[in-house]
């Protein structure tokens, strides 16, 4: 939590301060820690407080209510979400009607899961929860943390097919044909839940916005006075503490998401294992340090940088080229680094 909050602070004395004083809009900042499990900073130029947080209290209000629907740890009342999907009774899930938000996302889930070639499963749900678990008591009891048997994590991958999610888009219902599968959509569901309230934004005509949910980011618009936003790629080498981010960028109206080894992590034996887990191995994916992704989707970016940091980098590139308006940037173990063909138009040098 401390390295996201620094994250944000260093995101907003980096923005671009060139004055909107001509404009008539003013720089207005509000932060949250209610959604997603993690901060959430909302930046917009406004030409009032009063209007900046009306705004602000619609935007938190709609993410909250992505924030207990996608949610698999805790159940709402009057809200059946995806912890009420993944549980169990009397030896099977049940059929639940569900909100067209969780049925969109998860149809999308299951393109990307095609488009990707298995490296985006969101019913990887009963191998993640075990590394889940396994993570969260090494943290609290460091000397007695250990990894989890990989025979278990064999029994559990043996429920992570993609077709037993059923969708049923007449009548609104999602069921999970396996009673031993379990949802986690932790690789697309904060992405998805920001691209819908940024499209939501646009509709209003609300621009000159940045959204950054814990690290993810989405700028809604132009600033009013036309200049661009400036944000960093943190290092994922956190030992290095001279240069905190690798490279600055200055975009407009795009997202960018990057999934790495620093975010979530516990150590076994002194080495490190952080929470983005390989569908083929069930161990961390060890190609990449941090793959960062700049498209207009903060959806796409999300699903797309988690994809590439379990691929290949040759397999990340031959997937690029379906995609014409996402760029990426890989960090690799030895701290090399890699940009995509049309990265560098983003890059301050």
């Amino acid at each position: 939590m401390k390295r996201i909050f620094s994250f944000l602070l260093a995101f907003i004395t980096s923005i671009s301060l060139a004055s909107c004083g001509k404009t008539g809009r003013e720089k207005f900042t509000d932060y949250s820690f209610d959604y997603f499990d993690t901060v959430t900073m909302i930046v917009g130029y406004e030409k009032s407080k009063d209007v900046f947080d009306e705004n602000c209290k619609e935007i938190k209000k709609r993410l909250e209510e992505y924030h207990k629907l996608y949610n698999i740890y805790n159940t709402y009342e009057g809200v059946n979400n995806l912890c009420m999907l993944n549980k169990v009774s009397e030896g099977s899930h049940s059929e639940l009607e569900v909100d067209d938000k969780i049925i969109d996302m998860l149809t999308y889930a299951k393109e990307m899961h095609t488009a990707t070639n298995g490296n985006i499963n969101v019913a990887m749900g009963s191998v993640l929860s075990i590394w889940h678990n396994y993570r969260e008591s090494g943290i609290k009891d460091p000397l007695s943390a250990e990894l989890p048997p990989i025979d278990i994590l064999r029994s559990a991958s043996d429920h992570t097919d993609i077709d037993d999610v059923i969708i049923d888009k007449e009548n609104k219902t999602v069921l999970l044909s396996d009673p031993e599968m379990k949802l986690d959509v932790g690789a697309i569901a904060k992405g998805y839940a920001v691209e819908q309230v940024a499209q939501w934004m646009l509709s209003e005509g609300i621009e000159g916005y940045s959204l950054n949910v814990g690290g993810n980011i989405r700028i809604v618009g132009k600033k009013p006075d036309r200049t661009k936003w400036k944000v960093g790629i943190e290092n994922p080498d956190t030992s290095d503490t001279e240069n905190p981010y690798i490279q600055y960028l200055t975009i407009e109206n795009v997202s960018v998401v990057t999934s790495g080894v620093y975010q979530r992590y516990y150590e076994v034996d002194g080495k490190k294992y952080h929470h983005i887990i390989d569908p083929e191995t069930l161990m961390p994916g060890e190609n990449f340090l941090s793959v960062t992704v700049v498209c207009q989707s903060s959806a796409l970016g999300d699903a797309l940088s988690t994809a590439l940091f379990n691929m290949t980098y040759e397999e990340g590139v031959a997937l690029l080229e379906d995609y014409t308006d996402a760029e990426a940037l890989w960090v690799f173990p030895d701290g090399q680094i890699k940009r995509s063909l049309r990265f560098n138009k983003f890059c301050i040098e």
